[in-house]
């Protein structure tokens, strides 16, 4: 699950961002006394994250609020399914909904294409799809969440929670024997030591200095066989870089430990997912 702080600390900023100025619209058409239910429906096949967020920025609003949560995350949701219910007073609805569903949107969308890239790993495959750090600034523990909603795995969450040397740390260090030693001497003895190289020959010089994981930057699939060949009982692979759907079940098949995938994150598009109200009275 997500920190509470974590989330309440998102929704205080989308809040802000949404209702600094209050909602004149709302405020204009809306009798205070008017109440309204309101489910959030899935247009469209996915896979739903993003439940206690969505759930926090109506509350947050207004306390008097009911939430309920009418799909479990990372359940598969069908088109027309709805996900989650709202009720209460139909202004703090419509001040929230927005905000509500740009959360449960981008999350909805990241763990559906998680679900898509662990999907296309063939039966029985033990290699790991991945996210990466290319998360969106403020929102890595939601969009993590997310990744772990559609069955996928995260990588390290900050710089400081693993080693992983790349090809700028390898230049500024004077080459990746160099940059594995230091690396070696300093790192915690916890902490395994991964380093990125782009060619075979780098392979090897990490496969010499004695790199635990090796990452594989943009390997074209005939590298990708080659290098797993070449680390065998020496470390682990992942492989980054130019991932696509489609080239998951080759990269499966090739004996990868880990494949790691960006664009899980940074380039997501948006779930399907409408807010239909109904007025309950007065």
């Amino acid at each position: 699950m997500i920190p509470n702080v974590v989330i309440d600390e998102a929704v205080e900023r989308a809040l802000a961002e949404d209702l600094s100025g209050g909602d004149l619209t709302t405020e204009a058409t809306i009798d205070p006394s008017a109440r309204a239910v309101a489910r959030a429906v899935a247009r469209r096949e996915l896979v739903v994250a993003g439940g206690e967020v969505f759930a926090r920025v109506f509350y947050r609003l207004d306390p008097g609020l009911r939430v309920e949560r009418l799909l479990a995350d990372g359940a598969l949701a069908k088109p027309g399914d709805a996900l989650w219910l709202v009720e209460g007073a139909a202004a703090s609805i419509l001040m929230g909904e927005r905000t509500a569903l740009n959360f449960a949107q981008h999350l909805s969308g990241i763990a559906t294409q998680a679900r898509r890239y662990v999907a296309a790993l063939p039966a029985g495959s033990r290699t790991r799809i991945t996210d990466t750090r290319k998360t969106t600034p403020g929102l890595r523990a939601l969009e993590r969440y997310a990744v772990r909603c559609g069955g996928a795995h995260n990588h390290r969450d900050t710089l400081g929670s693993a080693v992983l040397i790349k090809d700028n740390h390898i230049a500024a260090a004077g080459g990746i024997a160099a940059a594995i030693e230091r690396a070696r001497a300093r790192a915690p003895h916890t902490s395994r030591l991964q380093i990125e190289v782009d060619s075979l020959e780098q392979l090897d010089q990490a496969l010499a200095g004695g790199a635990d994981i090796v990452m594989l930057d943009n390997f074209a699939t005939a590298d990708v066989i080659e290098g797993v060949r070449r680390a065998k009982n020496k470390a682990l692979i992942e492989v980054s870089g130019g991932i696509t759907l489609e080239r998951i079940g080759e990269l499966a098949g090739a004996g990868v430990d880990v494949i790691s995938v960006g664009a899980l994150t940074h380039s997501v598009p948006a779930a399907d997912i409408g807010l239909d109200l109904e007025r309950l009275g007065p």
